[in-house]
């Protein structure tokens, strides 16, 4: 193989590589309504999600995060309430 055609090979390369990155990159939620569900429900929401994770696998109307949220307060409550519930669990897994 020349080194032409080595260089084409790894400029094709990069360039899939390029556009298989830029196809993960998160874009803009246009369902997204400022106003929607707070910290309060991003709380509620994180505490339950092991129980939310189970029902979304059988149904296609239960999400597990709430596309409807007012921004990073709802993120906020939604992490927060995930670490309030796995924490203790993690805790007491490891006593016997």
């Amino acid at each position: 193989m020349s080194t032409t055609a080595r260089r084409a090979a790894g400029a094709a390369l990069a360039i899939a590589v390029i556009l298989l990155l830029g196809a993960c990159a998160a874009g803009p939620n246009v369902a997204a309504n400022p106003g929607g569900y707070g910290f309060w429900w991003g709380l509620w929401q994180g505490m339950i999600l092991p129980i939310t994770f189970i029902v979304s696998l059988f149904t296609d109307t239960v999400s597990i995060y709430e596309v409807d949220n007012n921004g990073n307060w709802y993120d906020v409550g939604f992490m927060l309430g995930i670490a309030l519930f796995s924490g203790p669990v993690i805790a007491l897994r490891g006593r016997r």
